[in-house]
């Protein structure tokens, strides 16, 4: 019995020991915490998304409050819920670089060879693993969705041609659909960046368009007539880069004889208005064997 009271006072001392020094280190090492801080976080949209850089609202909110981000580095919030947190901190909104996400690949079910009808789980993911899908490029987009479902934002849905078409208005550039895309196909570049290459192809003339028809076969003039220094051909593939040379125009995509590399002024995918676009722009650029056309 003795020794059950025993145990029963050192647990008891030792609890109090415990319990004083947890008083001690609130007291003493307790951080005071900005009382704008939820106010901040209530004032953001709340999603999480880890567009902003940062691995939440609170964390962003935090950067807000000590100044190092600006309210326009969360691309999920509105014009107006921009403006409102700027005027409730007393700092300038900024301006912040709309970044969207586009996709690497223009060969849907009418341009990319099918070889195997796929049977099997539907998703991108699994058709990956098995086969390749189906399909006759192992590196283009499967069109089972996975981009689709992984958006949280609702700003990807699947066209007729089985590709993924990216609401830019909707569009945070959150990069779930890069992570979900199982031969990342998907980039997050500047809207304003409207030179978009859409192939991913390994392979080189004949052998990549015998299986894709929208596949690029690297004949290189879309850096023949870009601006110096714009476009660079490495790998059989054209690659832009912005701060190397300029101006990007639509001239560059004119002679393209596959549609490998578009000029995306906004969505891509959305076909009719970028011929008419790029019609308008292309009479005084003649491809060679039509007068005034060019491929879209």
């Amino acid at each position: 019995m003795d020794s059950v009271l025993t145990a029963a006072g050192i647990m008891a001392g030792l609890g109090f020991v415990l319990a004083a020094g947890l008083a001690l280190a609130h007291r003493f090492l307790h951080v005071e915490e900005d009382p704008r801080l939820d106010e901040v976080e209530n004032r953001l949209p709340g999603s999480n998304c880890g567009a902003c850089g940062e691995p939440g609202c609170r964390a962003f909110a935090e950067k807000l409050i000590a100044g190092e981000s600006s309210p326009s580095g969360c691309t999920v919030s509105s014009p107006e819920g921009t403006l409102d947190i700027a005027s409730f901190l007393g700092v300038d909104p900024g301006q912040a670089t709309k970044i969207v996400a586009r996709l690497r690949c223009g060969g849907g079910k009418a341009q990319s060879q099918l070889l195997a009808e796929y049977v099997g789980y539907s998703n991108c993911r699994g058709a990956h693993l098995v086969g390749s899908g189906g399909k006759g490029c192992s590196w283009g987009c499967l069109g089972l969705a996975d981009c689709e479902v992984s958006c949280d934002f609702g700003a990807i849905a699947m066209n007729g041609n089985g590709l993924p078409v990216v609401d830019i208005g909707l569009c945070t550039a959150c990069g779930d659909c890069v992570d979900a895309c199982p031969r990342d196909l998907f980039v997050l570049e500047p809207v304003s960046h409207a030179l978009v290459v859409q192939c991913a192809a390994p392979l080189e003339g004949e052998a990549a368009r015998a299986v894709c028809l929208a596949a690029c076969d690297a004949c290189g003039k879309c850096a023949l007539d870009a601006a110096s220094g714009l476009i660079e051909m490495r790998d059989g593939l054209p690659h832009v880069d912005y701060s190397a040379g300029g101006p990007a125009t639509p001239e560059a995509t004119f002679r393209c004889p596959t549609g490998a590399i578009r000029w995306v002024p906004s969505g891509q995918f959305e076909e009719e208005r970028d011929r008419k676009v790029l019609a308008e722009m292309s009479q005084s650029f003649p491809v060679e064997g039509s007068e005034g056309s060019f491929h879209v």
